[in-house]
């Protein structure tokens, strides 16, 4: 009997001294982890550190542009799943995301960035990338009922074949044209991730414009267009990715209008080139900058007499046309 007593007795001493270990050893840790800053992340806040962090990891493992994303609203899986199995028909989205022109075109892509149309044999990265093809029938729902009409979810979806992920970099209003005569339109460049046969991802980069019409009291796209960025135009037929040989060529030797180019005003993207006229007026041709570097040209101006820029149309390739049949 007594021999259990003491038994009892040191197994209970035992207890004490590894707890009191185990609480130093604690001790030690938490005091080590609050001292070592980034041990005290991984140790303390690992979850708080990536969700903090997830905007670095957007732009350093996903693009190497250094333009800002615009398109970095954030949607759940949550919130598309409830459109994922509807008819068209049957989906109504908030009228919060189409109330606004420019605020629906970064809704439309935010939900698009991380949707994924694969194609059979091109491939990149490592299992699941992004949602799939979960966003595009939400994003479907931003077009008009016209416009879905003419273009079926099988061609919507074609539109984005082998992009992988989407960085919207460039949205800026600008004038109507014959596809945006009863609505707004927008200037638009996104840079994508798509996949090959080497298994290799590629990053590529489209431009082009996207049309917005008012439907009762929100906004629904009404045209979509876009086309592939090429890198090596440019280098080696060079002249006409250039805005100011575009105007001393075009404007200049086929129209016979430059009189004067005066000194380029450029602001991030936005390229302005002025010149005086043969006839007289001041003339500004608007380009956009692409990421290869082409200036692309947006809108034609001539100032009026009150000082005023107004909105002209001149065709080059006209004035082209009349010389060569001289």
């Amino acid at each position: 009997m007594r021999f259990f007593i003491l038994m009892k007795k040191h197994v209970i001493i035992l207890l004490v001294f590894l707890i009191s270990i185990s609480l130093f050893f604690i001790y030690i840790i938490h005091e080590y982890t609050v001292n070592n800053n980034d041990l005290y992340q991984a140790f303390m806040g690992y979850s708080e550190y990536m969700i903090d962090n997830q905007i670095k990891n957007d732009i350093e493992y996903f693009r190497p542009s250094k333009l800002p994303i615009l398109n970095d609203k954030e949607f759940k899986t949550d919130f598309m799943n409830k459109y994922n199995l509807k008819e068209s028909s049957e989906i109504i989205l908030p009228q919060s995301l189409l109330e606004n022109p420019y605020d629906n075109l970064i809704n439309f892509f935010s939900i698009l960035r991380q949707a994924a149309n694969y194609v059979k044999g091109k491939v990149t990265g490592c299992g699941t990338l992004g949602y799939s093809k979960l966003p595009y029938p939400t994003a479907y729902e931003f077009l008009s009922s016209d416009y879905q009409e003419k273009l079926s979810y099988e061609e919507f979806l074609a539109l984005f074949e082998n992009i992988l992920h989407l960085n919207l970099i460039k949205l800026h209003e600008v004038i109507q044209d014959e596809r945006c005569s009863d609505g707004l339109r927008y200037f638009i460049e996104f840079e994508t991730i798509e996949g090959s046969e080497k298994g290799v991802g590629y990053f590529a980069y489209y431009y082009g414009y996207i049309c917005l019409i008012k439907v009762d009291d929100v906004y629904k796209i009404s045209d979509i267009s876009f086309q592939g960025e090429d890198y090596l135009c440019a280098p080696y037929h060079g002249w006409n990715y250039i805005g100011e040989a575009v105007v001393d060529i075009k404007y200049g030797n086929w129209c016979s209008l430059v009189e004067e180019r005066y000194e380029t005003q450029q602001d991030d993207y936005i390229k302005n080139i002025y010149f005086k006229g043969t006839d007289g007026f001041d003339y500004r041709i608007l380009f956009f900058q692409l990421t290869n570097g082409k200036d692309v040209e947006i809108a034609q101006y001539r100032k009026k007499k009150n000082n005023e820029w107004e909105v002209i149309k001149l065709d080059p390739e006209k004035c082209l046309e009349n010389n060569n049949k001289d």
